[in-house]
């Protein structure tokens, strides 16, 4: 183990004494593994790595094995293939995002995230509707009607009177909430909004701020510490909010009836299967997706409150109602906010994805374009563009001539950018859209093709850059081969070809048998009062079919036994296992706190399987069959070689 970490710390050193402390451990055909790339994916296939010589044995024929595979993938050109090759420009695009970003901004805004995650904010808004892409003019307008509304509230006016009333809050949800948008937290609202929110005083009025909205005002009424999240499940009795009296009251008796049999020990998933209204929940039990803090669902107020107040896994809550009817909730688990480094990763990953990564990504171009001697020469050769580009652009048809002179747009790392480029730029990517302010739409275009160009320029050097990014690529790239290899040369087909696996399973028919069963109706019950009328009705007929029986005893209640017909394997069915039976009907035995009732129609002694019924099982043997045939082929095709000294010596 030593010996691992001096070589790890080696890795960080020149690249001299890298080339010295990294010998090839392993060569197939004329490609050379060294010591840090076989150790690296060790390293992440094994949690517990151990580095005796059995341990490193049993890990380099796996390695070998996976190796030659993708060997024989690039020999026969997999990696040539059009579709394989853009699906791996498409994993590279997401890989190479983290690398793409100003990494101090994008760390100050993780911080920041956590910290806003903390709390949950309860606001109000007003909304002025603009687009983004609005010409000027229609932006002035919204900004002066913004400040109109501002100037009232300030004035004296209660922020719900101007929100509410004439020219006020163009959100349509207004009317019904007054503006209110409840509880919050950190990525749940877009950036600007989310900002300005967490910076106003509770009770205060923030604004305006635009977003891809428009402009809203904010009045925050509210702030507290986060409530983490809850996993739970519902009952739900449906009843209109303003629901006829009688239909109420009904909907009130059936939930009080319901908590009356949770009371007496009903389990909650099962009547909720029985009696809930909510089609979505009823089939799982009730259960609901995760809610709470920083998770997309959201619940109504009287719904989350009466969840979060329950203070223990399995407690429910007493029945109550919302505009949607009465429901009982049941808490399943609970997690409170995690620590900073426990929710790293998901809050690097949305602040990657979201506006904030933009932000972090135009900071990190601006970077760039210090590095690597940027000149925008755009002051008078994009004026061309603003003349030219006109509505026919809107409509994905818009053509000009080339220019008489192709001027230089910009420079950028020695390199010139010209008319002519950004004219051909515009022309692969206009398509029918709604038509904007043609300036606006010149200026954004040139901003996103420049953006472009320098970030693929710099993505074009991330293997160069970064030993770590060059790994995960050739990692991927293996990935992808090794997949499509083994799907045509075993998966598929061990599936396709039908007479191969007929042939295979003639050969071996004798590893697919049936074990001892009994051919039986299986009838169990929560109590033993409910299988003892099972067992009597049983005993004084014979002319009911199973399903009679049943229906007879379940007919004042659902819940009462639960009856099932088919063949089992005494010896692998937990009920069954230890217990003598005979045929027809057996004596009422408890297991795991059920009561059963067993009637034995046949005794079903151990025969073989056709190919139809243990196909799943014949089709993975037979694709195990061809994987190892395969690989005997490859073994004399490839030629491997493992340095066993460096390999032993990963454990000294």
């Amino acid at each position: 183990m030593k010996g691992i970490k001096l070589l790890v710390a080696s890795l960080l050193f020149s690249s001299v004494l890298y080339a010295q402390k990294d010998p090839v451990i392993l060569t197939i055909n004329n490609e050379e593994i060294h010591q840090s790339d076989f150790l690296s994916v060790y390293l992440k296939n094994n949690n517990d790595p151990k580095f005796d010589k059995e341990s490193l044995d049993n890990y380099v024929e796996l390695y070998k094995r996976f190796k030659l595979k993708v060997a024989e993938a690039e020999a026969l050109g997999y990696d040539k293939n059009p579709e394989l090759i853009k699906e791996l420009d498409g994993y590279r695009k997401t890989l190479a995002r983290p690398y793409l970003v100003d990494s101090a901004k994008n760390e100050a805004l993780i911080q920041e995230a956590y910290e806003r995650s903390k709390y949950e904010i309860r606001a109000s808004h007003i909304l002025v509707m603009v687009t983004e892409d609005a010409s000027p003019k229609d932006t002035l307008k919204a900004f002066n009607k913004i400040s109109a509304l501002k100037k009232r509230i300030d004035g004296g006016a209660s922020f719900e009177d101007v929100a509410t009333g004439k020219d006020g809050s163009e959100d349509p949800s207004v009317k019904q909430n007054n503006g209110d948008l409840g509880y919050f937290t950190a990525f749940q609202m877009v950036y600007p909004f989310e900002s300005v929110a967490y910076s106003t005083p509770v009770g205060q009025v923030g604004g305006p701020v635009r977003t891809k909205y428009g402009y809203h005002l904010i009045k925050v009424a509210d702030k507290r510490a986060a409530r983490g999240t809850i996993s739970a499940a519902h009952i739900m009795v449906a009843v209109a909010a303003d629901g006829d009296p009688l239909d109420v009251e009904n909907a009130e008796k059936k939930i009080n009836e319901i908590y009356e049999k949770l009371e007496k020990g009903e389990e909650f998933g099962q009547l909720a299967r029985l009696y809930s209204d909510d089609n979505g929940s009823k089939g799982k039990g009730g259960r609901l997706p995760q809610f709470g803090t920083g998770t997309s669902q959201r619940m109504v107020s009287e719904f989350e409150d009466a969840a979060f107040a329950l203070t223990k896994d399995n407690e429910y809550s007493k029945p109550f109602r919302t505009d949607y009817g009465f429901h009982i909730v049941q808490r399943i688990d609970y997690t409170s906010l995690g620590s900073y480094e426990e929710m790293y990763k998901g809050l690097q990953s949305k602040v990657n994805r979201g506006e904030r990564g933009q932000k972090t990504q135009e900071s990190f171009i601006v970077k760039l374009k210090k590095e690597n001697n940027f000149k925008d020469l755009s002051k008078k050769t994009l004026k061309w563009f603003l003349n030219e580009v006109d509505s026919t652009i809107f409509q994905g048809t818009w053509e000009r001539e080339n220019l008489a002179k192709n001027g230089v747009l910009f420079s950028y790392a020695g390199k010139k950018f010209y008319q002519n480029d950004f004219k051909q730029y515009l022309a692969e990517n206009q398509r029918r859209t709604k038509p904007m302010n043609t300036e606006n739409y010149v200026n954004e275009n040139y901003k996103k093709w420049q953006d472009q160009l320098i970030l693929e320029d710099e993505e074009s050097k991330l293997e160069g850059k970064y030993p770590e990014f060059k790994a995960l690529m050739k990692e991927y790239h293996d990935g992808v081969l090794l997949y499509e290899i083994m799907k045509d040369k075993v998966w598929d087909k061990a599936i396709q070809d039908t007479t191969g696996l007929q042939n295979f399973f003639a050969k071996n028919s004798g590893d697919y048998n049936w074990p001892d069963r009994i051919d039986a109706d299986v009838y169990s019950a929560n109590d033993q009062v409910n299988a003892q009328a099972v067992f009597d009705l049983l005993s004084s007929t014979n002319d009911l079919s199973a399903k009679q029986v049943a229906d007879s005893i379940n007919k004042d209640s659902q819940l009462n036994i639960r009856l099932e017909s088919s063949k089992y394997a005494s010896e692998t069915t937990s009920f069954l296992v230890g217990q003598s039976l005979k045929n027809g009907i057996n004596r009422i035995f408890e297991h795991e706190g059920k009561f059963y009732v067993i009637v034995v129609k046949e005794f079903l002694e151990s025969q073989p399987k056709t190919l139809a019924e243990a196909r799943g099982a014949v089709i993975q043997d037979y694709q195990n069959h061809l994987e190892e045939t395969w690989l005997n082929e490859l073994r004399d095709k490839h030629i491997i070689t493992v340095q066993s000294e460096v390999l032993y010596s990963l454990g000294k």
